[in-house]
């Protein structure tokens, strides 16, 4: 096993990734803040580096529609996106899912208008969380690069067959320069296996795609779709095991566990947040304070019964989400909660909602956060479940 060790932005490391894998198609449309990652693919294919086909379109909505022709085929197949890019595929997202199509997306997390903002939250990946996508999301450029490479085998493995989004925060990664390891294409050609997609168009052999279902078959096209993201839990640890031991990560499971072991407080998101986070629980330790946090890499499929097992023994958890339904609460919360519910682990849970349209959140505001979840703790009772930290005053009371 060899790496190439450089230092680079985030959206250049993901490119790297997806020349290693050999898309045979890309379709690209720039946005704010993806627009790199494209960019580099686009250099690689001029240059020869990179013999794939790169579509050129008009729109994210033609993006995806290319990407869906493409895969339909039997061709591997990449695109990029962010925010109301996104959301222009919306339609398109679910025609990739319920067609069963392996696609691959980066998607670099930008907070949706209006009023309009380029900087970074995950509404836009959030927003989309039902169109049958299988949803990771990295914290450093590394993971932004090796989940790139991970997502084909998981999206292409037969019990899945669904697209896959890896998501990365806009600005904080993809412009942010890290030192990566790059695995050499021949080690990630050998990783990954090949597409032979069971089901593919072919004038040697016609098949009918996308026909319209009737009442009497559309409840179990979307059964097989949720069976298949239940199998997608299994098969995403099996490919991050498989990838760590190969290329010498430490990347496993759908969740990651920091100093949770006697935790009394568990800190809970997603994304680049978990750096300081992270630093905060070291710097709360050192206070004596039993403290501990957890990285959700996979939003979809649920990560639920990871995260239920690992909270067990807390007395608080504290969730910070980078979105918000607006007339309830978090995506992240909401979700953990009604598991929390069916099941005999029952700490205190409180919604933190952070980093909206790109706000910093420093360590002084982690360490809010945990001050609140152990007034909880010590009052036995939550009594309002949501907060907006560092909230401004709207309007002057006088």
């Amino acid at each position: 096993m060899s790496n190439q060790e450089e230092v680079m932005e985030g959206s250049h490391a993901v490119a790297h990734a997806i020349k290693g894998a050999d898309p045979e198609v890309i379709a690209a449309y720039p946005i704010t803040p993806q627009t790199h990652i494209v960019e580099k693919l686009s250099q690689f294919v001029a240059d020869g580096e990179l013999d794939s086909e790169y579509v050129k379109v008009e729109s994210e909505f033609s993006a995806m529609s290319s990407c869906v022709g493409s895969s339909a085929t039997g061709a591997r197949t990449y695109t990029a996106t962010s925010s109301q890019g996104l959301l222009l595929m919306n339609e398109v997202l679910y025609n990739a899912s319920g067609l069963r199509l392996p696609i691959v997306m980066g998607v670099a997390n930008r907070a949706l208008g209006a009023p309009i903002n380029i900087w970074n939250d995950h509404s836009d990946s959030i927003g989309v969380r039902d169109a049958g996508w299988i949803q990771l999301y990295a914290e450093t450029n590394q993971e932004a690069l090796d989940m790139s490479i991970q997502a084909y085998e998981i999206a292409e493995n037969q019990d899945v067959m669904l697209p896959t989004m890896v998501c990365m925060d806009g600005y904080i990664l993809t412009h942010t320069y890290e030192p990566v390891s790059i695995p050499e294409r021949e080690e990630i050609q050998d990783f990954l296996s090949p597409y032979e997609p069971e089901h593919k168009l072919d004038p040697e052999n016609p098949e009918t795609f996308g026909t319209v279902g009737f009442p009497r078959d559309y409840t179990e096209f979307r059964y097989q779709q949720f069976d298949a993201m239940d199998n997608a839990t299994d098969v995403i640890k099996q490919v991050f095991d498989e990838y760590s031991d190969k290329f010498g990560r430490e990347q496993r499971g759908l969740i990651e566990e920091y100093r949770t072991e006697d935790a009394d407080i568990v800190l809970i998101s997603l994304g680049s947040i978990m750096g300081v986070v992270k630093e905060t629980v070291d710097s709360l330790r050192e206070e004596g304070k039993k403290i501990g946090a957890i990285k959700v890499r996979a939003f979809r499929p649920s990560p639920a019964q990871e995260l239920i097992e690992a909270i067990k023994g807390s007395d608080v958890i504290a969730v910070l989400d980078k979105n918000v339904s607006i007339g309830k609460k978090g995506a992240l919360f909401t979700e953990l909660k009604d598991e929390l519910y069916s099941s005999d682990v029952n700490p205190l849970a409180k919604n933190f909602i952070v980093g909206l349209g790109g706000r910093d959140v420093p360590e002084d505001s982690v360490k809010k956060i945990a001050k609140k979840a152990e007034k909880a703790k010590e009052h036995g009772r939550v009594k309002k479940e949501i907060e907006f930290i560092d909230l401004k005053e709207v309007y002057d009371n006088d």
